[in-house]
């Protein structure tokens, strides 16, 4: 049951993070014109500063030192962010789908590895 709880809130900060990736691939495509596959990891890179904090304090309630914590963090992310990146390379280009709905692909993909991850690596 812990876990679910603790599942239920990586979902809602990582929804508020995600929002705000998606506000800034947005804006880096249409006010930047930034191809999607940029807008997109510079999304993702900014989102991840505000997914730390909420996961540090809220998700997973860390009591790990940010000098320990952050840099398995980042490790983390940067995977993440490859494979966000790989996905929506491939999703652009060779699926030829829309950027948002790439993205909401690579979203989904990226999910379940930061979560794994982060709870049995960086913050505990």
């Amino acid at each position: 049951m812990k876990e679910i709880g603790r599942f239920s809130r990586f979902a809602v900060v990582g929804g508020a993070a995600t929002a705000f990736q998606y506000i800034v691939l947005v804006a880096c495509v249409r006010e930047l014109s930034l191809a999607p596959v940029a807008a997109s990891a510079i999304g993702f890179a900014l989102s991840s500063i505000l997914n730390y904090y909420l996961n540090y304090r809220l998700t997973f309630r860390s009591s790990r030192a940010h000098v320990a914590a952050m840099p398995r963090f980042l490790l983390i992310a940067s995977i993440g962010l490859g494979a966000n990146s790989v996905a929506m390379w491939a999703l652009t280009k060779s699926a030829h789908l829309g950027y948002m709905q790439s993205q909401l692909v690579a979203t989904t993909l990226v999910l379940l590895w930061n979560y794994t991850a982060n709870r049995k690596w960086t913050f505990l």
